[in-house]
């Protein structure tokens, strides 16, 4: 089965044209191809398919086998896969996952898509559709312990569900330690992605993020969408902002007209492969 491995901010996933190849048992695969010593190495693998409602499909399974609804670093590699291999000339596509259709604006130079703009659609506050356990209209000052710290929890839905705290300092934050407990909080009854964001001042975020099922990545597109939302929600940013990420930075608006969330970001192949086993 050939397959490409690209990244998005660090964001790595396994990519399969399934115009051309056939995947059986997606969950057993992500965890096998996922592996970082027997494996390819990925936070995951993303399926590319056809669609009968958009102009592509995307299926991504993290890499303990668990299907993500939405993935912003894979949709901008998926941009970038089918027009650099081929499969569409048009710079304005759309892309049906199960967070709904998104809609991609392609950059293009030289010949190849450099950067990609994510329409991600609009945010969702109310804590039953996150989901999570409150029925609050928005979930903000949640307090949330994991070991021996308490957070406090402001929480939005960018189709799947995220957590975002704060703290002083990113870079010598233990996000392994409370990220993995903070995930499987009864609270979250899908459990959630946790991001961990460091203010730096009102246009400049730092997060790292603890993602549901592949654990904490270079970067995580919906997160930081998430994390615009949330800080610019409690007052503390402003709607458009750059999330320096571990694996790169992300700009961040949330449209004040319609409500929708635009993700600019760099796309990336890292290179092609036959997986035989």
């Amino acid at each position: 089965m050939k397959f490409t491995k690209m990244e998005g901010c660090g964001n790595d996933y396994i990519y399969i044209n399934c115009f051309e190849e056939t995947v059986t048992n997606p969950q057993q695969l992500a965890i096998t191809m996922s592996e970082r010593h027997f494996g390819v190495g990925a936070d995951g693998i993303v399926m590319i398919m056809p669609s009968e409602e958009a102009d592509f499909r995307m299926r991504m399974f993290n890499a303990d086998g668990s299907e993500g609804e939405m993935c912003g670093n894979a949709s901008r590699c998926v941009g970038k896969f089918v027009y650099d291999k081929g499969l569409t000339n048009k710079t304005n596509i759309s892309l049906s996952t199960l967070a709904g259709i998104k809609y991609l604006q392609l950059h293009i130079k030289n010949g190849i898509v450099d950067t990609v703009t994510v329409d991600m659609g609009e945010p969702i506050f109310e804590g039953k559709k996150i989901p999570t356990m409150s029925d609050r209209e928005f979930v903000q000052k949640e307090v949330l312990s994991a070991n021996d710290k308490t957070f406090e929890m402001t929480c939005v839905s960018m189709g799947n569900p995220h957590a975002v705290t704060y703290v002083e300092n990113t870079d010598n934050f233990n996000v392994q330690k409370y990220g993995s407990v903070l995930e499987s909080n009864p609270f979250f009854p899908n459990k959630a992605n946790i991001e961990f964001v460091q203010i730096i001042d009102d246009t400049h975020l730092k997060m790292r993020v603890w993602e549901r099922g592949s654990g904490e990545t270079m970067a995580c597109g919906t997160g930081a969408c998430a994390t615009v939302v949330a800080t610019a929600k409690n007052g503390i940013c402003k709607r458009e902002a750059d999330v320096i990420l571990l694996g790169g930075t992300l700009h961040i608006q949330w449209n004040e007209q319609n409500n929708h969330i635009y993700m600019t970001g760099e796309a990336r192949f890292c290179f092609d492969g036959v997986w035989l086993k």
